[in-house]
């Protein structure tokens, strides 16, 4: 006998229980948005380690200092709000799931945040450290970065490397509907590896092969970890 699941819901009840959750998600990140305006200087200082630091950035136009300032906190704040903004969109999703599905919510949120830290850690403390000395470097022209050129940078390859580590929770996600089978996954491995070849491509600063290889390893080391996450699935 399944298990129960919540009483069905109007598509009026959708509309307002998607309101409510956009409104929490909005406004958690709101709030630790503007936490992050306090510790901007020492994210700023932070983020500007690749570099060598500030003092070898230039900062152009009168405003370029003001949209680095809410670039970093906006990155700051999303990754504070990551818990939260994750588990209201469970929650919105919850009320279609049977009761025995619903623990994993419990389970996705700390797995979920984890794995976002996990890409933009690797995007700060491996992927810049390579990226910037090459392109500064490139051609041997004496290059001194914008500021805001430099933040615009970092922060998407950052926030874009955290989104690609949740590859696991969208597979597992997949797997709960039907949708892939790890069977097909591991069937399929050589499509896989064109595809995050391409990903890796898209994400990489650079184009030399050295940066693609560095990014394409963990990201098929998370394709097989999403294998797993694949077999939970379905059990």
């Amino acid at each position: 006998m399944s298990a129960e699941k919540s009483p069905a819901m109007s598509i009026w009840d959708h509309v307002n229980e998607l309101r409510k959750r956009l409104f929490i998600a909005v406004i958690s990140l709101g709030v630790t948005t503007l936490i992050s305006f306090a510790i901007v200087p020492y994210l700023l200082d932070f983020i500007t380690v690749p570099v060598g630091g500030i003092e070898n950035l230039q900062s152009i136009e009168i405003t370029e200092n003001l949209g680095v300032f809410m670039r970093i906190s906006l990155l700051s704040g999303f990754l504070f709000a990551f818990p939260i903004i994750l588990s209201q969109l469970l929650l919105f999703v919850a009320p279609g799931l049977e009761k025995n599905e619903k623990r994993w919510i419990f389970i996705i949120i700390p797995v979920a945040t984890f794995l976002f830290v996990s890409g933009a850690a690797f995007a700060y403390f491996v992927m810049l450290p390579v990226a910037i000395p090459y392109l500064i470097n490139f051609l041997g022209v004496p290059t001194t970065p914008r500021l805001l050129s430099y933040i615009k940078f970092t922060t998407s390859l950052i926030f874009w490397l955290g989104i690609g580590f949740e590859l696991p929770i969208v597979v597992f996600a997949l797997a709960k509907f039907r949708l892939v089978t790890p069977h097909t996954l591991l069937k399929q491995w050589r499509i896989a590896i064109v595809i995050i070849s391409i990903l890796a491509a898209a994400i990489t600063p650079t184009i030399d092969p050295v940066n693609m290889a560095i990014l394409m390893v963990p990201l098929f080391l998370l394709y097989l970890i999403s294998v797993l996450f694949a077999f939970i699935a379905i059990r």
